[in-house]
């Protein structure tokens, strides 16, 4: 053989090793398969992870919310000598057209800049101006929770357990309360 038919010969080996290293260096299909498989997976565990801590964070601003109308309503108690009645509910606090027409007009503030008619699932806010659970002198405050059902253990209450239990002491801001409720916003 010349040389020139040994170059030949030893260049189309080449290129077949060439084309060879170049088919193992890219990816199978079913390696790309396993590869996105997994990056799924991840993503529907990180996806469950978010969405239970979405609902702790919800719960976490209902009782926010629930502090912030408490807060309220205390203040109105200072101008008004009373808490709001059933009827005016927790909306007096941000409108004025909710009060009573026996009221002092006057004595009438915004307590609240922003209206908080409903919960962060989107159901009013339920309101009883004399208690059930402990003192009457204070109120019952209380959302349904994310089941939006009345009685539950998801409730997010305005007493205490402890409240239901002896008839007194503070108005406390507890996370679960039973006991019949009737009324609201």
């Amino acid at each position: 053989m010349d040389q020139k038919s040994v170059i030949e010969a030893g260049g189309a080996q080449g290129m077949k090793r060439r084309m060879l290293e170049a088919r193992r260096s890219g990816f199978t299909l079913i390696e790309v398969l396993i590869v996105i498989a997994i990056v799924v997976a991840l993503s529907g565990l990180v996806g469950i992870a978010l969405f239970s801590k979405q609902k702790e964070a919800k719960v976490g601003l209902a009782k926010t919310d629930l502090r912030t109308i408490e807060s309220g309503l205390k203040q109105f108690r200072v101008k008004f000598d009373r808490y709001p009645t059933d009827e005016e509910g927790v909306e007096v606090l941000w409108n004025k057209e909710k009060l009573d027409a026996d009221a002092d007009a006057a004595k009438w503030t915004k307590e609240l800049e922003k209206p908080m008619k409903a919960d962060q699932w989107g159901t009013p806010w339920s309101y009883r101006q004399k208690s059930d659970h402990g003192d009457e002198d204070t109120f019952d405050l209380w959302s349904f929770g994310p089941d939006k059902q009345e009685g539950g253990d998801d409730d997010i209450v305005s007493w205490t357990d402890s409240d239901s239990e002896s008839s007194s002491g503070p108005t406390g801001t507890g996370s679960s309360g039973t006991g019949s409720k009737s009324g609201g916003s």
